[in-house]
């Protein structure tokens, strides 16, 4: 369960591929000179010799925003191929980075463009080695800021039909974050969750019994950095651990193997609240009603709607 109401980025969709959120119908066509053999099952994640003619066979025109692709509809790629268009002459992406991308994705099918990061001024961060960003971390580790990478892979649609998505991502920048709060630890107020680090950093949370379901969010800092104070416009990147009222976890930064980036503007009101006037290096302890996390009324589609939820974040990084 992830942390992004709709108003989140619609550009990547966590845990699953890199894609805008415009849908394109295709009228058919001509299929690319690998359709037919990239559209067999392909389960050991190697791309055949069919899926990269298909990737080789898009020709890209332009550089940054004014670049376009173009292809023959149908191209279908087995498994995530990626092709570096343009070298980079800039730092080396590595894992655990943090790295800003601008990219334009097209829909195999229709070879029509879908969407741009460029256009709508959206460029997208994520830290490399984050689970939820699998199909872009091998891809990019090892190039420069610069580089353009071409990257396709199948993409489940909305009617479950399984389409490929062709993207175009250059690398803006890398910067290197730390890993968890760094800081001068505060002593926190009597009676809240109790917060245990491992030495990794990695939280766990005591839930005191007979713990009261607050009314108002509760904002606790336990560890005070030194960076910049985050403003509610910001994107931030963080380490985060959430738990219901039981103590029961149901997401965590930490067990996606690398910290996670988003706007502010984009999660439950809660965060929004809670981490705009902390400042970058801290960890925060929030408590939040259900009407300020995914609603007071209980829902059968979201299981944690009419829940209070109790999060440990970690604020690493904010721009």
């Amino acid at each position: 369960m992830k942390l992004r109401t709709s108003r989140g980025l619609v550009a990547i969709a966590l845990g699953t591929a890199l894609v805008l959120s415009g849908c394109a119908s295709g009228d058919g066509g001509s299929a690319s000179p690998s359709a037919t053999e990239s559209a067999a099952a392909n389960d050991t994640g190697v791309p055949t010799e069919a899926d990269i003619a298909a990737l080789d066979s898009v020709v890209v025109t332009g550089t940054d925003g004014d670049a376009t692709l173009a292809f023959d509809k149908g191209l279908t790629v087995s498994t995530t191929t990626s092709k570096v268009v343009t070298e980079g002459d800039g730092d080396e992406v590595a894992e655990g980075d943090l790295v800003t991308m601008q990219y334009i994705v097209y829909q195999g099918s229709s070879a029509e463009l879908l969407g741009s990061t460029w256009t709508d001024d959206a460029a997208e961060s994520f830290t490399v080695g984050d689970a939820s960003y699998e199909l872009l971390n091998d891809a990019l580790i090892g190039q420069k800021v610069g580089a353009q990478v071409l990257v396709a892979f199948p993409s489940q649609e909305d009617d479950q039909t399984t389409d490929t998505r062709v993207n175009l991502i250059q690398i803006v920048s890398t910067k290197d974050v730390p890993d968890r709060a760094e800081g001068e630890a505060v002593t926190p107020a009597e009676g809240l969750p109790v917060v245990t680090l491992d030495d990794t950093g990695k939280p766990s949370i005591d839930i005191p019994e007979g713990y009261a379901d607050p009314t108002e969010l509760v904002v606790q800092t336990l560890i005070k950095g030194s960076g910049p104070e985050v403003t509610a416009d910001q994107t931030v990147t963080t380490q985060y651990t959430g738990w219901t009222l039981d103590g029961e976890s149901f997401d965590s930064s930490w067990e996606n193997g690398a910290p996670a980036t988003f706007p502010l503007s984009g999660v439950i009101e809660g965060w929004t609240t809670g981490l705009a006037g902390q400042t970058v290096g801290s960890q925060v302890l929030l408590v939040v009603p259900a009407a300020l996390a995914y609603g007071a009324e209980a829902s059968e589609t979201n299981p944690l709607a009419g829940k209070t939820l109790v999060f440990v974040v970690d604020i690493l990084d904010a721009s």
